[in-house]
């Protein structure tokens, strides 16, 4: 518990940086109008891209004993995952919308 309050202290401009993000981001994404979301999710994959390379290189630059790094470096990399599919699944549904029917 010291270690976490250790990071915490040393690190709270940091945390509270991704907490304002994290509301931030989500107040702008809110005010989209519905018709805008599956465009903007087909972008945020190459947003998505370089968070995953990221997530990788922390995780492999980190140390075996660094939990805290590699725990971040994993979660980083799963969100990013999940986004990256959904991303892809929506806009293939998406384009599937446009093809001409077969008779």
């Amino acid at each position: 518990m010291e270690a976490f309050i250790e990071i915490v202290s040393k690190n709270y401009l940091l945390i509270f940086l991704l907490v304002f993000t994290v509301i931030l981001g989500f107040e702008i994404i809110s005010k989209v109008p519905t018709v805008l979301h599956t465009p903007l999710m087909s972008g945020s994959n190459a947003i998505s891209g370089i968070v995953i390379i990221g997530a990788i290189l922390l995780i492999r630059q980190s140390p075996s004993d660094a939990w805290i790094e590699l725990v971040a470096g994993m979660l980083g990399l799963a969100l990013a995952m999940v986004n990256v599919v959904g991303g892809f699944a929506v806009t293939h549904r998406m384009l599937e919308m446009f093809k001409k029917k077969k008779k």
